[in-house]
């Protein structure tokens, strides 16, 4: 029977999962042992496995992420978290030209199954340092998995999923769905990488969505429905392997298209899914592409400048809207 968890619970059966039921997976970064993670995600685990499986690291997310590569080389399938995912800029080498190119620059002969685990975008109170998403430039690396689950299921099997991957993956999370709770099947099956999901069916128009945007987009959606506008809700979920095929059919559905994402627009990875809906899908669309996104201004701090900057159910019903008229 499904277990009602919130998001982070999630995760933290995940992991527990993940260290029980593999002996090869190891948990490092900083202040996930004995703190129990910043945010509560390892909270437990350090007790239940002790300091051979995770441990905490020097404030360093190159020299972790190094180690990470290499105990993946040798027979580990280490699990590195980084605090937040601002902080993965200074880690970029290794992750983008070390990580992502090992199996390709060995020939074969090496792979590095390692999960990357990180947070990002807004909070209450976070800084421009700390509430940036950075989905697209991981998704432009090529060799890198990248997941970004919306719902607290999802963080449960996603994970999972990340773990027993032969591929590097990197799993980013929404800060703000943290709280959030849902039902989680503990005891599914380990999904394959990849596949967007129809989280909502709908006949007018498409809402493309990932991470934090898809219950926006969802209560923009059931907003909507009251003036008899059906909208059917995308959650795209795996930005690589991207799951076109579902974006494709759901266009066919409806003849129109909003992508939505937290990210700020120019750049943001809803560009990537409006250009191959327009390339792909021209036949099927009735209107433009409409996008939704943070304005390219660094994201503030105070709650009140951070409402005028993040997008929010409105701003997804205005575009949908606008694909309408």
């Amino acid at each position: 029977m499904p277990e009602s968890l919130r998001y982070i619970q999630a995760v933290n059966h995940a992991l527990a999962w993940a260290l029980d039921s593999r002996d090869d997976t190891v948990y490092f970064g900083e202040d996930v042992a004995l703190p129990g993670g910043p945010f509560g995600a390892t909270k437990g685990l350090h007790k239940r496995f002790g300091d051979r499986r995770i441990f905490d690291t020097p404030i360093s997310e190159t020299g972790f992420l190094g180690m990470a590569l290499g105990s993946a080389m040798t027979g580990l399938r280490p699990i590195a978290e980084i605090m937040y995912a601002d902080f993965a800029f200074v880690a970029m080498d290794q992750i983008v030209n070390q990580i992502a190119n090992t199996r390709y620059s060995s020939g074969g002969r090496w792979t590095a199954p390692l999960v990357i685990r990180l947070q990002q975008g807004y909070s209450p109170g976070a800084c421009a340092q700390h509430s940036q998403s950075i989905e697209a430039y991981l998704a432009h690396t090529p060799g890198l998995r990248v997941a970004l689950p919306a719902t607290a299921d999802d963080a449960y099997q996603m994970l999972r999923t990340a773990v027993t991957s032969d591929d590097p993956v990197v799993v980013a999370e929404a800060r703000m769905l943290y709280p959030t709770r849902g039902e989680v099947r503990l005891d599914a099956p380990v999904e394959p990488v990849g596949g967007a999901k129809v989280v909502r069916p709908g006949t007018d128009a498409t809402v493309v969505a990932w991470s934090r945007l898809v219950p926006v987009a969802v209560e923009a959606a059931n907003q909507l429905a009251a003036e008899g506008i059906e909208v059917e809700v995308v959650d795209l979920r795996w930005l690589n392997p991207l799951d076109f095929d579902t974006v494709a059919a759901s266009i066919g559905r409806t003849g129109r298209l909003v992508v939505a994402h937290e990210a700020n627009l120019t750049g943001g990875f809803g560009a990537e899914i409006a250009a191959r809906a327009a390339d792909e899908c021209f036949a099927d669309l009735r209107a433009p592409v409409r996008r939704v996104a943070a304005p390219d201004v660094p994201m503030p701090a105070a709650p009140s400048l951070q409402a005028a900057v993040v997008p929010e159910a409105a701003a997804v019903v205005d575009a949908v809207r606008r694909t309408l008229a």
